[in-house]
């Protein structure tokens, strides 16, 4: 089957396993090893400041321990009703934060604008019986594969910085927003004050990075990290896989490669694109009876409602898989 379910179901990269590998001496517990003390240094080469980096094992907690630095179990994070953290993460982020209640927004292609995160906070009265808002939190690229620009992150931030609110990005597909918009890492994560950076679906196995603008409020996660599970006994490990990910930028070639091979699928689909391309996934209009026709020859992806398919390639998506995949949709 040529699969295009998830990049989640892609093969972890062949340098990910060589350095798990070499990591694999005795070597300081926890993140007190040589490879996580490393990990500060080399993300902020990336973004050219200082940055103090958690690793995490999943999206979710990376996404649940950086928001849980923002805010507290009273308050409330404005996100997009289609928002990762909202929708796939089974109430995590009200777990994590003790209570603390997603507020909900609008906006195109799962996009927060300023004005949709002022639609929902305006109408809030600064008053105990009101959840009052405390952070932002949006995706890049979002859950539609729509990647923000610097000047919408940039509008998002001064807004945030305005309102005294926190704002967290999550990356989970901070690679392929990268590599679609040709900008440098610090303007596609923008002025945030944490960055979920998503390494699993690029290529990592069991490692995510959570990024801080701040030394205190990455101390403050640390605590969270442990006492909600996931301060790992071998993290040298995860370390590992996000330096390997890191060296000579794999991240980004994995990333350019899966936005090429979704750039080859949706030049078929013309007027079928429900949304842009502007990362690695395509949301594509298809009939029951073109999807069982599809999945007849060979291809796999998950149903997007009554009338709709979602494609997702990722950094190994064969180029001929592609090629036949363009095919088959222009030849429904």
């Amino acid at each position: 089957m040529s699969q295009f379910l998830s990049d989640n179901a892609a093969a972890v990269h062949p340098r990910v396993w060589d350095a798990m590998r070499a990591a694999d001496e005795a070597d300081a517990p926890y993140d007190n090893d040589a490879l996580s003390q490393r990990l500060d240094e080399a993300f902020g080469a990336i973004f050219g400041y200082e940055v103090a980096v958690l690793w995490a094992a999943t999206g979710t907690a990376a996404n649940c321990l950086a928001l849980a630095t923002m805010c507290p179990p009273h308050g409330g994070v404005v996100c997009h009703r289609e928002a990762h953290i909202e929708v796939d993460e089974a109430g995590a982020p009200g777990f994590y934060l003790h209570g603390a209640k997603l507020l909900l927004a609008e906006g195109e292609g799962a996009k927060l604008t300023p004005d949709a995160v002022r639609a929902v906070i305006d109408p809030i009265r600064d008053d105990v019986h009101q959840v009052q808002p405390h952070a932002v939190s949006v995706t890049q690229a979002s859950e539609y594969g729509q990647s923000y620009r610097p000047a919408e992150l940039a509008a998002l931030g001064a807004l945030a910085r305005e309102r005294s609110l926190g704002f967290h990005v999550d990356g989970a597909r901070f690679g392929n927003a990268v590599a679609f918009l040709g900008c440098s890492p610090a303007e596609a994560a923008g002025p945030c004050d944490a960055l979920s950076f998503g390494m699993v679906k690029n290529g990592a196995m069991s490692a995510e990075a959570i990024v801080f603008r701040d030394a205190d409020a990455a101390a403050l996660a640390r605590y969270r990290r442990k006492r909600a599970g996931h301060l790992q006994s071998k993290g040298r490990f995860l370390a590992a896989q996000l330096l390997a990910m890191l060296e000579g930028d794999l991240w980004l070639a994995n990333a350019r490669a899966a936005n090429a091979a979704a750039a080859e699928i949706a030049g078929a689909c013309g007027d079928r694109l429900m949304h842009p391309v502007e990362a690695n996934e395509l949301f594509v209009r298809l009939s029951a009876v073109e999807r069982e026709v599809l999945r007849a020859q060979g291809f796999g992806f998950y149903d997007w409602g009554a009338d709709a398919a979602r494609f997702v390639t990722a950094w190994n998506t064969r180029d001929g898989d592609a090629r036949a995949l363009a095919s088959a949709i222009a030849n429904l």
